[in-house]
């Protein structure tokens, strides 16, 4: 697993987000999330229950009503939640720092998008419907297992309690006073099929919505319509033909999809929003409306490694960090210079100050596969979690189930208006003027936990 670390973007954000973890005595994430009277149990045993199911619906496309859900489990396990989710902020933090590099780094040249949140949740869906052997892959991938169990066992986290716990965080975000989440989550399997409880459960843990439906796939064709129409109207719009290409030995198909739409804490003000030059490369500029505000910011000028960063405030409980390279640097070069023990000063040095800060507007949508994923980052680890040796016998009773899609749809949108009016009285001083006019890294950061909800990079923000 040491190849998959990605000491650039990890030592950024525990260098941004060590000040307000420093006091926190440490607590293991696994004692946080363990099971119920948990053992280390062997790998090869069967359960010691049955597995209880639940039959499928047929996939109707007048029908569109999501799961029935019981209110009771939903609002069960809130104790200690301000712990958890400061302690799982730190861990889906840093898997999905880790994803995102090697994410960004197949799409060299064109706008990225992934949301560390969402990912997390998926990975730990399928994790309650694996086998022992395939749990312990994902509880290692996931920074969750015990530590100190033997090769021929394992202990279990109550997946449960971890989706639960991303769900806060999410509601933290959506409790302020514009910002808004909203995570669906589709499951498609065989016709007639019965899935585990547990499984559907974690479908509903960590999502607003979910759709659990069966699907008559011998033929595919057919069968990639119907299921693109029901997502299609299901999602609002918001996520269309997100299948391709099927077959008919299609089994588990799983999409999940995260939909930030934010506002800034305060205005951009719209008499200055002008059309002006974005610099994609050093050859290619594209005309972008450009938002523009006066006001105090938060900022750090790294001259060493040629990149400012800046904090800007979205709701009361959210925040963005923009990384903008100077002129003459690339993206690419500034991280290239980030690599040093020296980005861990970066949190102590932000200043405040008047900027005069122009930003383009831009929203920006992704399909990522989990697989394809998994995969750059090592194919071994995929083939153990998703793919030939993964086992999901706790999926369902009656066949062993194999995940052909798992698709994550991240969507971000922000507003150009604010949730605070902007003052216009007059600043004092002279501004700094920052124009965000060459490509940047940008992040959403959730304020009380500073679990990253969605982080990215804009090469072209016309796309």
């Amino acid at each position: 697993m040491q190849g998959l670390q990605s000491p650039l973007l990890l030592l950024f954000f525990l260098c941004i987000f060590s000040g307000s973890q420093a006091n926190r005595v440490y607590v293991h994430p696994f004692h946080l999330f363990a099971a119920e009277n948990v053992s280390c149990e062997r790998l090869q045993t069967e359960p010691t229950r049955p597995l209880q199911t639940l039959p499928v619906a047929p996939l109707d496309i007048t029908v569109l009503t999501p799961d029935s859900r019981d209110p009771s489990i939903q609002d069960g396990q809130r104790q200690n939640i301000t712990e958890r989710t400061a302690v799982l902020a730190e861990l889906l933090n840093s898997l999905g720092l880790r994803m995102y590099q090697h994410l960004s780094s197949t799409k060299d040249s064109t706008n990225t998008l992934f949301s560390p949140v969402n990912t997390f949740g998926s990975l730990v869906t399928f994790y309650l419907g694996a086998s022992k052997k395939t749990a312990s892959s994902f509880l290692h991938l996931l920074g969750l297992s015990s530590g100190t169990d033997r090769e021929d066992c394992v202990s279990l986290v109550d997946g449960h309690k971890v989706l639960k716990t991303l769900q806060n965080i999410n509601s933290l975000v959506d409790d302020g006073p514009k910002d808004e989440i909203t995570t669906q989550v589709w499951a498609f399997t065989q016709q007639d099929a019965h899935l585990s409880q547990d499984f559907i459960q974690g479908t509903q843990d960590f999502s607003d919505t979910s759709f659990i439906r069966g699907v008559d796939f011998s033929m595919p064709q057919e069968a990639e319509l119907l299921m693109n129409n029901f997502v299609d109207k299901t999602s609002d719009g918001k996520v269309t033909n997100i299948f391709r290409d099927l077959n008919s030995s299609s089994d588990l198909l799983f999409i999940s999809s995260f939909n930030f739409q934010g506002n800034w804490k305060t205005a951009f003000q719209p008499e200055k929003t002008t059309l002006e030059e974005f610099h994609v490369d050093e050859t290619n500029t594209v005309m972008v409306p450009m938002m523009t505000h006066t006001g105090q910011y938060h900022y750090l000028n790294d001259k060493v490694r040629k990149c400012t960063v800046v904090k800007l405030s979205l709701s009361k409980r959210s925040y963005m960090l923009l990384v903008l390279p100077h002129e003459g640097a690339t993206l690419k070069d500034t991280e290239s210079k980030l690599l040093t023990k020296v980005i861990s000063t970066w949190h102590q040095s932000f200043q405040q100050g008047l900027l005069e800060l122009s930003l383009p507007k831009f929203s920006l949508s992704a399909v990522n596969d989990l697989r394809d994923l998994l995969v750059s980052m090592s194919p071994e680890v995929e083939a153990k979690l998703l793919g030939s040796e993964a086992e999901f016998s706790q999926v369902s009773s009656t066949k062993t189930v194999t995940v052909d899609k798992a698709l994550n749809k991240v969507l971000f949108e922000m507003s150009e208006e604010g949730a605070e009016v902007h003052d216009k009285i007059q600043e004092d001083g002279i501004p700094l003027k920052l124009s965000i006019n060459r490509p940047f890294f940008f992040s959403v950061v959730e304020g009380d936990s500073n679990a990253i909800l969605i982080m990215g990079k804009i090469i072209n923000p016309t796309l």
